[in-house]
């Protein structure tokens, strides 16, 4: 009887054990049939007799066996079903490992009855309240997690479960570089999202807190990437995001300085007087949490989908303006295929996923023009002048809400070594820029990258004239919900008007954002943009679709499914992807093919979880190069662990068609 059969449509796994591990512990198992069926049995390892075995006593005793060959804690030590006595009420914790000086007084409690962290943490807190126990694991076999209760309801992360022969204190002062980090990284090891862990944080203290949960997440994401990128370009260099054993004023004060000296390396995301507003208690508890999170990664899809959770719980989603999944994205840019010389732009940035993801094609294309491979640490390795030369004359964005723009420049400024060209500006009411960009404030933060975008302007344009630019390329997913009925922005437009020419009372957000990024791009340059799907079918919008049919070769249409931008919106979105046309690089015909697709996958379920790639036969998460989950969607390959996709088709297409970005 194979333990993978036991845990087959339980919440329980043995994804966090090793093929011996499962393998010693199968070699315990007894088949005893009966008439109807056969039951299996395993001999506990600590109690020395057979056990029926369920999800619950496999992980058991999977962990069990762990504890005692590689933690090497002896089983005179190990009680299992160990009673806590709870006043009148007596519970049963699953595995206690008793005081080595103290046999008597639980040291480790371990719960595995509990297959939801929220639940099992909550068992798991009043068995240690009760029992006086430091330490407190949960696991179900597929995830785990480790705690240090320092007093009642103060329960911190530990990076380490101490061995035998080492104390807490061991594990807590422990010096840790940044190949230390990679193996520790608590998302690849336990599994889990930093959306996840954040969330955790919160319910813990950030709830009760009595502070922005934005800004001071914010603030310690900012510090642990400085500090993260720090260390991976000083292999001596011992982290000090770390909750190291020191007392909390001592602990805060050094993450202070960590912020101090962030800010002083990306300037213009928080200003010198922004300070940590966290108690120390409640700091010492989140930066445990954080510590063994590694940021860094291939991408930024670690740190980006904590920003997009933060943002949502702001003010976000009242604009209908949402984070853009991070797979759609890469089949956009994959589409449509950013080039070294170009110039690109987000017109409606939130966290800047379109341009930051364009970087990252850009540089993989730069690395293997020169022959330089991808390497694991992409992020963190230190930048050619040609990547950074890229970054910090060809890559814009804009945003009207100040929060994604900080956020979006925390991204690019890190991608570009400290400079970036993501600006605070409303895209659509362009008639004001003049008066914005005169602001003092606005200024230190906005002026050097707005510098270089009038510079993108045709030539001979008056100096207070924002209407019209020279891109190659835009991606962007504008805001859906609401309507503009400012005037004086309407009458910018020619989709302001009726089809009598008389300007309308309100106008779709959306349908203006057509007309002015079509304005951004130059002739044959091209264009990515999600919209709602009503644009493409519906009877009263035929003006628009024969506004852009008349600037534009349309490339492809590409339904997305309507769980996509759950739980956000349930609106049924679409890409349109067009190119602007021109005598050279698209010449105007009226008759050509157009890529139609529609995404199968949902690659959400109906409350906006992710659904992830599983393995056919067992059913566990399917982990790619970097020891992460990957969204099950049919837009492209992942890294070649996936089947092709929309992505692949649509570039077998334009090859075809001889594209003139695929040529």
């Amino acid at each position: 009887m194979l333990i993978k059969g036991i845990f087959a449509k339980s919440n329980y796994g043995d994804s966090l054990f090793t093929t011996d591990e499962i393998t010693a512990v199968e070699k315990n198992i007894t088949i005893r049939p009966s008439k109807t069926k056969e039951t299996a049995y395993i001999n506990c390892l600590v109690r020395k007799k057979e056990i029926k075995l369920t999800p619950e006593e496999a992980v058991r005793q999977l962990y069990l066996y762990r504890l005692i060959n590689t933690y090497s804690y002896p089983t005179e030590r190990i009680q299992v079903e160990y009673a806590v006595n709870r006043g009148r009420e007596v519970k049963r914790a699953d595995i206690v490992i008793m005081d080595k000086d103290k046999p008597t007084d639980p040291y480790i409690i371990v719960e595995v009855k509990k297959p939801k962290l929220s639940d099992g943490k909550e068992q798991l807190k009043s068995y240690c309240n009760f029992t006086g126990a430091p330490i407190a694991v949960w696991t179900n076999g597929g995830q785990y997690s480790r705690y240090h209760r320092k007093e009642p309801n103060h329960f911190e992360d530990i990076s380490a479960l101490p061995m035998a022969h080492e104390t807490l204190a061991d594990v807590l002062n422990e010096k840790v570089t940044y190949e230390d980090l990679k193996h520790k990284d608590k998302i690849k090891n336990e599994k889990r999202s930093l959306r996840s862990i954040i969330k955790e944080a919160e319910d813990e203290v950030l709830a009760n807190a009595g502070v922005d949960a934005f800004e001071e997440i914010f603030k310690l994401l900012f510090s642990k990437l400085y500090d993260e990128m720090t260390a991976a370009n000083d292999s001596g260099y011992h982290l000090k995001f770390r909750n190291s054993g020191d007392t909390e004023t001592q602990l805060k004060i050094k993450i202070e300085k960590l912020f101090s000296a962030a800010r002083g390396k990306w300037e213009g995301i928080f200003t010198d007087s922004d300070r940590i507003q966290l108690t120390p208690s409640h700091l010492a508890i989140c930066v445990a949490a954080l510590q063994d999170v590694k940021l860094f990664n291939n991408n930024l899809d670690v740190v980006d989908d904590a920003f997009e959770y933060l943002m949502s719980k702001s003010q976000k989603g009242e604009k209908g303006q949402y984070f853009t999944p991070r797979y759609v994205i890469d089949m956009c840019v994959k589409m449509m295929n950013p080039q070294e010389h170009e110039n690109i732009i987000d017109t409606a940035a939130g966290s800047s996923g379109f341009t930051v993801h364009s970087i990252f094609h850009v540089w993989n294309a730069i690395r293997e023009k020169n022959g330089r491979p991808k390497s694991e640490g992409f992020t963190t390795d230190k930048r050619t002048q040609e990547e950074l030369n890229y970054v910090r004359d060809h890559v814009f964005a804009i945003d009207f809400d100040e929060k994604a723009v900080r956020v979006a420049r925390t991204l690019n400024l890190i991608a570009g070594d400290g400079q970036t060209n993501v600006i605070h500006l409303n895209t659509l009411d362009y008639g004001r820029w003049g008066e914005i960009v005169k602001e003092e404030n606005w200024n230190d933060n906005y002026n050097n990258g707005f510098k270089k975008l009038k510079k993108l302007r045709p030539k001979g344009t008056a100096a207070d004239n924002y209407a019209y630019f020279d891109f190659d390329l835009l991606m962007a997913n504008p805001p859906f919900a609401g309507d503009i009925k400012e005037g004086n922005i309407l009458a910018r437009y020619e989709l302001g008007k009726n089809d009598k020419n008389k300007q309308q009372s309100k106008v779709g957000r959306d349908i203006l954002f057509i007309e002015r990024n079509l304005n951004f791009l130059k002739s044959g340059g091209r264009m990515a943009v999600v919209l709602p799907q009503g644009r493409f079918n519906n009877s009263t919008d035929k003006r628009i679709r024969d506004f852009i049919a008349e600037r534009c070769r349309i490339l492809a249409v590409v339904g997305l499914h309507g769980n996509v931008f759950k739980p956000h919106t349930g609106t049924k979105t679409s890409v349109l992807f067009v190119q602007k046309w021109d005598d050279e690089l698209c010449p105007k015909r009226d008759d050509y093919p157009i890529f139609f697709a529609t995404m199968q996958k949902p690659s959400k379920n109906q409350s906006g979880e992710k659904i992830y790639v599983t393995d056919e036969e067992t059913g566990e998460n399917i982990l790619d190069n970097h020891g992460h989950l990957i969204v099950d969607h049919d837009l492209f390959n992942h890294d070649g662990i996936t089947t092709d996709g929309i992505a692949e088709a649509f570039i077998e297409f334009a090859k075809k068609e001889n594209l003139s970005f695929f040529a």
